[in-house]
């Protein structure tokens, strides 16, 4: 059995030894400290990665040096000074009326028939006497015909200006047509149009005068041809708009018309 004895020793020597070994190998090499999982990704001494998020914003952006900053564009001044402003296109300029802003020429009214042309006088006196005796016929002759026709109403008529005026009369003759004609050339007259193709000699100097110019005694005058009524329409129309005579220098019977 000295066999067997001695196996055992030998067993119990390599224990021994394997003890010894294991204990050495305890102390050479250290012993790690356990980590989490978080922790695993990174092993002691290895630099640490970043995630692809952070590592997108931690980036730095590279700047181009030849882009120019963004900026806002300045408003170009309401007034520029030497120079002149140019409308947008696109827009029309805006349109004053210079003529608003002139004073108004005073009107002359005349009352001294002898200050217009003998044409004029000649024409007044045949017209003033045709309207006195009561027949509208009389005046026919007077109206003239084709170009030269006298002008009776502000709408386009078919109709001779005799039967125009007989169709404006209160009554069938026309007697009231007549009556007002005596009374707007028993009235004051302006001359307008000088030197131009419209000159003329226009009768009442309502016509061409502003109502709210009008001195006490001409709105009497005015009320001997027009009531008080049709006076306030004028007023707020703006304007005289009853009947009102035309006769050119040379004589023609340019109008007789009513309206506006």
């Amino acid at each position: 059995m000295q066999t067997s004895a001695d196996g055992k020793k030998l067993f119990r020597s390599s224990l021994i030894v394997l003890s010894v070994l294991a204990g050495t190998t305890a102390l050479v090499v250290p012993v790690r400290p356990a980590f989490a999982l978080s922790e695993l990704k990174h092993q002691p001494g290895e630099t640490p990665q970043k995630p692809a998020e952070e590592a997108d914003k931690a980036a730095p952006v590279e700047k181009n040096e030849d882009a120019s900053p963004l900026e806002l564009p300045i408003p170009d001044p309401l007034i520029r000074k030497g120079e002149t402003v140019t409308e947008p296109a696109g827009e029309e300029p805006a349109v004053t009326d210079d003529k608003a802003d002139e004073p108004q020429t005073p009107v002359e009214v005349l009352y001294d028939i002898n200050k217009a042309p003998e044409a004029v006088r000649r024409m007044r006196q045949l017209i003033v006497e045709a309207a006195a005796s009561g027949d509208i016929e009389r005046l026919r002759p007077l109206l003239g015909k084709g170009v030269t026709e006298t002008q009776v109403s502000i709408v386009e008529s078919d109709e001779g200006p005799v039967e125009t005026l007989k169709g404006q009369s209160g009554d069938s003759d026309g007697i009231e047509v007549l009556a007002i004609l005596l009374d707007v050339l028993a009235t004051g007259f302006v001359h307008v149009g000088q030197g131009t193709p419209d000159e003329m000699y226009v009768w009442p100097y309502f016509a061409e005068k502003p109502l709210a110019s009008l001195t006490p005694p001409e709105k009497v005058e005015l009320l001997r041809i027009v009531t008080a009524g049709d006076f306030s329409d004028m007023q707020e129309f703006g304007s005289y708009n009853f009947y009102r005579v035309g006769i050119t220098p040379d004589g023609q019977w340019k109008f007789f018309v009513t309206g506006d």
